[in-house]
């Protein structure tokens, strides 16, 4: 299951866990992405809190976290390469994982055809 923030987050859910990232739409946006400040391992976010600073040629972005959880893993292979996020948004490039707090956060979150439907694409 994938599930789209109208901020441009994706979650993947599989159990209790989600991977997080954010959107092709977004990172086209963004232009090409020159470096990621990944959150800390351990640390509890809230939904809608900042979890991720992007900063890109055209602007600096945060990346907010889609549901309320616990950061367990993050894609340590942005601090070297953060354009694998322009290359591959919505796969290699994800940004961090965590445990979900509350299932029920997902309910609010939009299905790939309401995503698509409000970035008219």
């Amino acid at each position: 299951m994938i599930k789209f923030t109208e901020t441009h987050e994706w979650i993947t859910v599989a159990n209790d866990v989600g991977t997080v990232g954010i959107t092709d739409h977004a990172q086209r946006e963004l232009g090409d992405i020159v470096y990621v400040e990944l959150p800390k391992i351990g640390k509890s976010v809230k939904k809608g809190e900042e979890a991720v600073v992007l900063e890109s040629t055209k602007a600096a972005a945060d990346v907010y976290a889609p549901v309320e959880g616990t950061i367990f893993e993050v894609n340590e292979q942005l601090t070297t390469a953060p354009d694998l996020i322009n290359r591959s948004s919505e796969s290699t490039g994800w940004l961090f994982k965590l445990k979900i707090a509350n299932p029920k956060d997902l309910d609010g979150l939009l299905d790939q055809k309401e995503y698509h439907q409000m970035t008219h694409e």
